[in-house]
């Protein structure tokens, strides 16, 4: 996989009680496929993960989310944890930042549950999806057909389930990112 994201910017969007594993093994993948990575968050400075029942290692922020801007980047990762897609998803320019990527067809992977914050960006409906089990029905609700499988693929969107699905997320998110825009994802948002 070294090279196949050689001159591509990605994006992590978090904030802190990311899900520990959810950020650092997609980051370190994304890295290692030749991406620049970049993590955005509500505040500067570090943020601290969560590693499965208590608090974790701390990552050091690149941008603030209004300091980013989604045209500087061509993908978006997007850990999951509880408390941090909760907090990403009630914040304006968080959503914002989402919804671009969305309105320019850039391709987003989201795990575990972070399709929370895809929801209130309203860019779910009508789209195959997977996420943990508890989103189901938030999902559901929001228009999306939830599938129970380690990787769905949905015309750039890509989503998984938990940290056991990091192999499979890494694998499939690497290679959608390297294939870049899609006018479908673009016109699901409009």
């Amino acid at each position: 996989m070294n090279n196949k994201l050689a001159g591509k910017k990605v994006a992590i969007l978090a904030t802190d009680g990311f899900e520990q594993s959810e950020l650092f093994e997609p980051k370190k993948a994304l890295e290692e496929a030749g991406a620049t990575v970049s993590v955005i968050s509500l505040k500067s400075g570090e943020i601290k993960g969560w590693d499965e029942t208590d608090w974790g290692k701390t990552i050091k922020v690149d941008l603030t989310v209004s300091e980013a801007n989604a045209d500087d980047f061509d993908a978006l990762q997007l850990p999951g944890g509880v408390m941090n897609p909760d907090k990403l998803r009630v914040d304006e320019a968080a959503i914002a930042f989402v919804k671009a990527f969305f309105e320019a067809g850039k391709p987003v992977a989201a795990i575990c549950h972070a399709p929370w914050t895809l929801i209130n960006a309203e860019v779910v409906e009508g789209r195959e999806m997977t996420s943990y089990p508890t989103l189901r029905k938030d999902l559901e609700n929001a228009g999306a057909k939830w599938t129970d499988a380690e990787v769905v693929v949905d015309n750039g969107l890509i989503t998984s389930r938990n940290p056991d699905d990091i192999p499979a997320f890494n694998r499939t998110m690497i290679e959608e990112f390297a294939e870049g825009i899609r006018s479908r994802q673009k016109s699901a948002v409009q």
